[in-house]
């Protein structure tokens, strides 16, 4: 079977604010264009976007989804996606990948804050965007209110296409502005008829809004406008597309998704308005050289395809997903990563509805598809000639900000802890996984706590392996505040040849950042030079855990300049062992110290929460540097301990209602309160005796 034709092809992704109907939306989509046989519902968990069992037991999509169907001879590849921003990074690589956006708004909310995030990531990859305000039988749909709100969070641009007959438990249908026809709905399907004579008015001013809107994209169109000339509907729909290719006209429907209403119409407005992957442009990309390319949507073009998704599947491996911009992909054929610099065979292609797949001969430009067992290829990665390698420019992905301790339920866990925990970082890009030096503990750091939660859930039931999550040990140090001398001595006679070592070390502070420093003063062979390094080996051995709160020692000068030792008995254990025991002491006697890490926090809020951040920052110990508008919102800068912001994301979402985000970095390490430096002391001899 050959390519699809590019000219053919819509691509495109649902996006919104959890809650939209985002998922009963592509659910309705696939049933009304005959793509599946039943509709399925979020609530019962029978959706074909939403297969995950964490997905059915949240009733939310955590994971982009990827869909196919067609409609008036049209190939559309539906993406379903993330509306919780804690599983954003699915949302912002499909959005790599596509020409066009339907953006679902609830009828009975308006604009939400994630629709202006992700509104602003369309606007960056220069995705085309309709707009559908779902949930009309809902109480309190008030579409007139929800155009205004878009009108005021995305311009004029934002204009209806449709409105909708009735509202709340009377909504029946929609009034076509285009084809100036009326849609009547019962079980899902539509009866055209006339508009409503009562609607009329109201009918005639939003269609003027709309020929002003759309008229300034077509000359000829603009010209009949203001002589007051009929339009024909062909020239409206060409102008039309051509505002919603430019980036400046953003066509609002209506319906309900759920009942099937102003389904139809929707998909409509996706082959009329979206553009095709050979009508949207060149896509920029880089060569061997680094230079900048074109990518032209061309069969015969240089073959150039984008990983934007990996699925971990515990039976079939890895599962790559992937857009191609320019050439043909056919299965069983050779390709090149640039990234990992790897020759890779491509099996069986594969086309995605969900969970289930079939299999395709040849992906062309334009099109969207997935294969399975590439040996190196991730998120973000290319696949090309290797004559010819191509890149693309990196996904930028926002940082993780919640970190959590695991530990396994079951002993001997440890191994497939790490095994699952790999293969679920291939599928999330935001999901971070190291081991703390320090502390020795695991670290899985996520966008917020719930993201983790499910990462530890899909360990359960993917890989059988059960975790606990614990607050991760904040990584403390301690340091001295003054000089102080002592002596290390080590003396065990138990028949034969004992041990014997004597060391007399001078410890003193450091600058911070200064680390550690040895200084060997010993002169006259009181220790012989072959045991030095042995007492060198001893203070660094025993500065890993501190006499406070059993934390690293550092920035501090050790001086090695006395001691004795035994012609027979002396052996470079002892000397190590004496050593210990003589930092010890002179750390109890120099005026020990916690220090604790201090974070840089960028925290962007809108103007009304300002304070709030800010009174609440200060609760935190944190030092307030100042504010700097970002658009809409209000950037506040601070520096604040790590210990206070273990919490943080759940508790700026409460104060925000889910507007705010924060990011964070280590700035250095401060010395710890006295008053709390006790109870950090407290703590960890606390845990020391449960062990």
């Amino acid at each position: 079977m050959p390519a699809a034709d590019p000219s053919k092809i819509r691509n495109v992704a649902v996006i919104g604010h959890r809650g939209t109907g985002k998922t009963s939306l592509t659910e309705a989509i696939l049933f009304s264009s005959g793509a599946i046989n039943r509709q399925g519902t979020v609530e019962q968990g029978t959706t074909v976007a939403d297969h995950e069992d964490d997905e059915k037991k949240r009733q939310m999509s955590i994971s982009a989804s990827l869909c196919h169907l067609s409609w008036r001879e049209r190939n559309i590849n539906l993406l379903d996606t993330p509306g919780d921003p804690s599983f954003h990074a699915d949302t912002i690589a499909a959005l790599r990948v596509v020409e066009g956006a339907i953006v679902a708004v609830n009828a009975a909310v308006g604009v939400e804050v994630q629709h202006e995030r992700l509104w602003k990531q369309c606007e960056d990859n220069g995705v085309s965007r309709l707009i559908f305000v779902n949930m009309m039988d809902r109480e309190r749909a008030d579409f007139t209110a929800a155009v205004e709100q878009l009108q005021e969070s995305f311009g004029q641009g934002a204009v209806a296409a449709q409105v909708p007959i009735g509202a709340e438990d009377k909504f029946e249908g929609l009034v076509d502005l285009l084809s100036m026809k009326a849609y009547r709905y019962d079980g899902g399907k539509a009866t055209v008829g006339e508009i409503p004579a009562d609607m009329a008015d109201m009918v005639e001013e939003y269609r003027e809004k709309l020929m002003d809107a759309v008229s300034e994209n077509d000359d000829a169109v603009m010209e009949k406008y203001l002589e007051g000339e009929e339009i024909s509907n062909e020239e409206l729909f060409s102008a039309l597309k051509a505002g919603v290719a430019s980036g400046s006209v953003f066509p609002i429907g209506a319906g309900c998704a759920t009942r099937l209403v102003g389904v139809d119409l929707l998909l409509d407005l996706v082959v009329d308005a979206i553009p095709s992957p050979m009508k949207h442009g060149a896509v920029k990309a880089r060569d061997a050289a680094g230079e900048e390319i074109e990518l032209e949507c061309r069969a015969d073009g240089l073959l150039a395809a984008m990983i934007f998704k990996t699925l971990a599947d515990p039976f079939s491996g890895r599962i790559n997903v992937m857009r191609v911009f320019s050439g043909e992909l056919s299965s069983d054929s050779n390709v090149y990563n640039p990234a990992t610099k790897t020759k890779e065979h491509i099996g069986k292609l594969l086309r995605l509805q969900g969970k289930d797949n079939s299999n395709v001969d040849i992906l062309g430009p334009g099109d969207i598809g997935a294969v399975a067992k590439l040996k190196a290829t991730n998120t973000g990665d290319s696949l090309c000639g290797e004559s010819n390698p191509i890149t693309f420019p990196p996904m930028q992905f926002p940082n993780p900000v919640m970190s959590f301790a695991v530990e396994p339920k079951s002993k001997g866990d440890e191994e497939k802890i790490g095994t699952s925990l790999k293969r679920l970082q291939e599928e999330d890009p935001t999901l971070v996984v190291k081991r703390d030096p320090q502390t020795n503990e695991l670290i899985v750091s996520g966008i917020s706590q719930v993201h983790v939660e499910v990462v530890v859930e899909r360990m359960k039931q993917r890989f059988g392996v059960e975790v606990e999550l614990k607050p991760p040990r904040v990584p403390y140090l301690e340091t001295i505040r003054r000089k102080a001398q002592a002596q290390g001595k080590y003396k065990k006679q138990t028949g034969g040849r004992g041990q014997y070592g004597d060391a007399w070390l001078e410890i003193e502070p450091l600058p911070s950042g200064e680390g550690f420093e040895f200084v060997d003063k010993v002169v006259g062979g009181v220790i012989p030079r072959g045991f030095i390094p042995a007492v060198e080996k001893g203070v660094i051995e025993a500065m890993k855990e501190g006499e406070l709160a059993g934390s690293p020692l550092v920035d501090m000068r050790v001086t090695v300049y006395d001691g004795s030792h035994h012609p027979v008995d002396s052996s470079e254990m002892a000397f190590k062992i004496a050593a210990s025991m003589g930092l010890k002491k002179a750390v109890s006697a120099a005026g020990p110290v916690i220090l604790e890490p201090i974070m840089t926090v960028q925290v962007t809020v809108p103007e009304e929460n300002v304070g709030d951040v800010i009174g609440d920052m200060n609760s935190r110990r944190g030092k307030v540097l100042g504010m700097e508008p970002k658009g809409k919102m209000n950037q506040v800068n601070a520096e604040v301990p790590l210990a206070e912001m273990l919490s943080y994301a759940p508790d700026l979402r409460s104060m925000t209602g889910g507007r705010g985000d924060y990011t964070m970095e280590f700035l250095r390490y401060e010395e710890v309160p006295a008053h709390l430096a006790q109870k950090i002391v407290d703590q960890m001899q606390a845990q020391k005796e449960d062990k």
